[in-house]
């Protein structure tokens, strides 16, 4: 009942724009077949946030870019972020997350890391389609991220999906300072991204 008065309140009083981000950003937890495996996508919620730490520590030899305030902080701003994650047999494969800043007309990637084991198998890529996909649903002009620059796997990835990278931040990272490539996506000149859901 009060989802439904919610959705009228929504409908009357509410901006078309607000209710298009809305739905742009809701997503719905349901099963999904990647390379022939089934997977669980989900919103990300305060739960896996000890998942998502560990998952850094392994793709990050042992470091965490990110502690759990600070995706406490991201998850907690559900109105201009987005957190998903892909559960197999009820572990934590992979994450990713976004601001989508109205302003700017810009879904910036913050995070995606996939365990080790299970890189290459197609999870990034999903991960990535689902995020760009909203973009466009929103209208937004582009899609940008940081990567370091020793991950060759991670651009070959990134440029695969037609983002050219547009500068270098130098000393970008926390701990090692390693420089960081800009990417970006410009969305009204690709064609759209296909998703697998």
């Amino acid at each position: 009942m009060l989802k439904k008065f919610k959705t009228w309140y929504k409908n009357v009083f509410g901006s078309q724009r607000e209710i298009a981000r809305e739905e742009a950003l809701g997503v719905k937890n349901h099963q999904v077949t990647i390379k022939g495996v089934s997977y669980f996508v989900a919103k990300a919620m305060f739960t896996d946030i000890p998942e998502m730490i560990e998952i850094e520590r392994a793709v990050y030899a042992g470091k965490a870019p990110w502690d759990s305030t600070a995706f406490a902080n991201e998850l907690r701003r559900d109105k201009d972020r987005l957190y998903l994650v892909i559960r197999r047999n009820d572990q934590l494969l992979a994450f990713i997350g976004s601001t989508f800043d109205e302003r700017t007309q810009d879904a910036h990637i913050t995070n995606i890391a996939v365990l080790p084991d299970y890189q290459g198998r197609g999870l990034g890529r999903f991960l990535m389609n689902i995020m760009i996909k909203k973009a466009r649903h929103l209208n937004y002009r582009t899609v940008s991220l940081e990567v370091r620059v020793s991950n060759r796997q991670a651009q070959e990835l990134y440029r695969d999906l037609q983002f050219e990278q547009t500068g270098i931040k130098r000393g970008y990272y926390f701990g090692d300072h390693e420089d960081a490539a800009d990417m970006v996506l410009d969305l009204p000149a690709t064609a759209p991204a296909e998703v697998e859901e």
